[in-house]
């Protein structure tokens, strides 16, 4: 079955609606047991004691970020050479869920960041690349809003997001390339991860949960965005005849 065969937006919303409902009940189960074992079973840290909770919230919003944001520059250069009718959508559907995703990172690693150095916010590499993703997000949606012609705001969204991909391996590496406030990857090494088992479950349960929750949203949002697609025809074929 090639990937034309869901270009028909009747095939695409019958599997994205059974899809959506399976990822919604992964979503709410993977999180009430992320929580669980984040809040009461995982310890606190030696050294950062009941704060390093926040942890199971930020970094899993963290590689949400990166993520949607590498899932709409894939899409938006499928839109841009194959031409395929539902990569445009997909990638404006991802938008506003990696812009929360992104939102919701730099509040809780402000929240973590008082307590562990003092401040709430410092202009170091790791944390200045991710506020510019956040605007990304934002310039990327905004230019989906001011240009009228659906067609013309499609190629020019997905050149933005394309332009903006380069920021994704500056995120990444920052930590490596800079010497910043904010501490070198601990769960995605190439020697293994240096975090305790203890903590790195309730993460990677996390991680699911917000991944999971990410796939509902997106289907949700596209079946949206096809059905106002269809009143909009239905509204002008209501004025032309």
């Amino acid at each position: 079955m090639s990937m034309h065969y869901f270009a028909n937006p009747t095939h695409f919303t019958r599997l994205a609606g059974r899809i959506q409902q399976w990822a919604g009940g992964l979503a709410a189960g993977l999180l009430i047991a992320g929580l669980y074992l984040a809040l009461v079973v995982a310890p606190a840290d030696y050294q950062q004691g009941e704060t390093v909770r926040i942890m199971f919230v930020h970094v899993p919003s963290a590689w949400m970020a990166l993520f949607c944001y590498s899932f709409l520059a894939v899409a938006s250069a499928v839109a841009l050479i194959w031409k395929h009718p539902l990569a445009d959508m997909a990638a404006k559907a991802s938008a506003p869920i990696g812009a929360g995703f992104t939102f919701l990172a730099l509040v809780t690693g402000s929240l973590w960041g008082k307590p562990m150095w003092g401040t709430w916010w410092v202009w170091d590499a790791r944390l200045t690349s991710v506020l510019i993703l956040f605007f990304l997000y934002l310039g990327y949606m905004a230019l989906w809003q001011a240009i009228e012609d659906s067609q013309k705001a499609a190629k020019a969204a997905a050149v933005l997001a394309l332009v903006g991909a380069v920021n994704v391996p500056i995120i990444k590496f920052s930590v490596d390339w800079w010497n910043t406030l904010h501490q070198p990857a601990s769960v995605l090494r190439m020697d293994g991860p240096a975090i305790h088992p203890s903590m790195l479950w309730p993460l990677l349960v996390m991680a699911l949960a917000f991944k999971a929750y990410f796939v509902t949203l997106l289907l949700a949002r596209m079946r949206m965005e096809l059905n106002l697609r269809r009143i909009r025809a239905l509204r002008l074929a209501d004025r032309t005849s």
